[in-house]
């Protein structure tokens, strides 16, 4: 099965970021494709490298880079990003900045488009 994922908040204030993480890991475990991830509201700052987050806490900047280093394509909404101040200089490896039809093209392409946060 081909899987899209919609994340929709930010990496620290809610479980989504973690939930969408865990399902991503586990889908390709189990020999699914995940396509593509597109970070939208609050979910772009999950693709950002201004956060430092303490050693002994989760970097989940650096799982999603991870997870672009196996194939899968991470994306930011720019209208998104810009509303939050992130520009492609400050993305963390991997991730790119694209536009909402891109989430639709996912959409049409993959069997399941999983949305992950309100």
């Amino acid at each position: 099965m081909k899987f899209g994922i919609l994340l929709k908040e930010g990496p620290y204030n809610h479980q989504a970021a973690d939930t969408a993480y865990q399902f991503v890991k586990a889908a390709m475990a189990r020999g699914h494709e995940v396509e593509a991830v597109f970070l939208y509201n609050d979910g772009v700052y999950n693709v950002t490298n201004l956060a430092s987050p303490p050693q002994d806490d989760r970097n989940i900047v650096q799982r999603w880079s991870e997870l672009g280093d196996q194939g899968v394509e991470i994306l930011s909404c720019i209208a998104a990003s810009k509303r939050r101040g992130i520009a492609d200089e400050v993305l963390s490896r991997n991730a790119s900045i694209t536009g909402l039809g891109v989430l639709t093209d996912i959409a049409i392409r993959v069997d399941r488009l999983m949305i992950f946060g309100d």
